[in-house]
């Protein structure tokens, strides 16, 4: 087996796979928040961290304008790429989620598989949130999904995920390898095993997300101040089975409305 050390992002084809075909939850879940919270009609979107466009094909699909904007060209291209071949303009730009304008406001905006937490710095998430109110008009909004670190002892610590297009599957595992709670820091490895009739492939990732508490996060909506929190869910994106945030939350989606 043929085994590649460096980052998942690099290989969009296999990152669509094995998470592309997990989007109509989501996609029903954004279109009611839309529906029920935002205080405008929603027709614009934007999507921080878009990395291959799972979502923005779908959406642009339904009738919507997309765009959207992330750090590795390789999923921007994937991104564009797939949005052409269906008609639709390649709207999705590289650049850094936290240093971004956009010409046009949106009507809403959404992150919804905890990419924030690629951000390492309060001053880098502060700046996201603010690059976000900046571009998503007065009333609308964005929903924001984000993995919480408990102040009791987290359950979650391995996830595993599987995705098969054709003759290609992708299966894959993420772990927690250590927890820094004084540096806000999880240290994480993600492996995918990709296989076909013939040839097998290992990636292996290794990289740090930024952590939050409950309470580390309302402060720091607190310090932007542009965002309004109207209600919270899980990861199962139910809209009609809104959740209660405290110390112990760990997935958690948050809906935020431009004040």
């Amino acid at each position: 087996m043929n085994t590649i050390r460096g980052s998942v992002y690099d290989h969009p084809k296999y990152y669509d796979v094995l998470f592309g075909a997990d989007w109509k939850a989501e996609f029903a879940f954004l279109n009611a928040c839309f529906q029920r919270y935002a205080r405008r009609d929603v027709h614009r979107l934007y999507e921080p961290a878009c990395g291959t466009g799972r979502l923005l094909i779908k959406f642009a699909q339904a009738g919507y304008e997309v765009g959207g904007i992330d750090l590795n060209s390789r999923a921007v291209a994937y991104c564009n790429d797939r949005l052409a071949r269906h008609g639709f303009p390649p709207s999705a730009t590289v650049g850094d989620m936290a240093a971004f304008r956009i010409p046009r406001k949106v009507d809403a905006a959404f992150n919804t598989i905890d990419s924030f937490r690629h951000l390492d710095s309060e001053a880098k998430a502060e700046a996201h949130l603010r690059c976000v109110s900046r571009a998503v008009a007065r009333g609308g909004l964005y929903v924001l999904g984000i993995h919480l670190t408990p102040l009791t002892v987290p359950t979650c610590t391995e996830e595993s995920w599987s995705g098969r297009r054709g003759r290609l599957s992708v299966d894959s595992r993420m772990e927690l390898m250590r927890l820094d709670r004084r540096r806000r820091q999880e240290h994480i490895r993600l492996v995918f095993d990709i296989s076909t009739p013939t040839r097998s492939v290992q990636v292996h990732d290794e990289f740090a997300f930024r952590t939050y508490t409950a309470e580390q996060f309302r402060r720091l909506l607190g310090r932007v101040g542009d965002w309004e929190l109207v209600e919270t869910f899980d990861f199962n994106h139910d809209v009609e089975t809104p959740i209660r945030v405290d110390r112990s939350s760990e997935d958690v989606v948050y809906v935020l409305r431009k004040a």
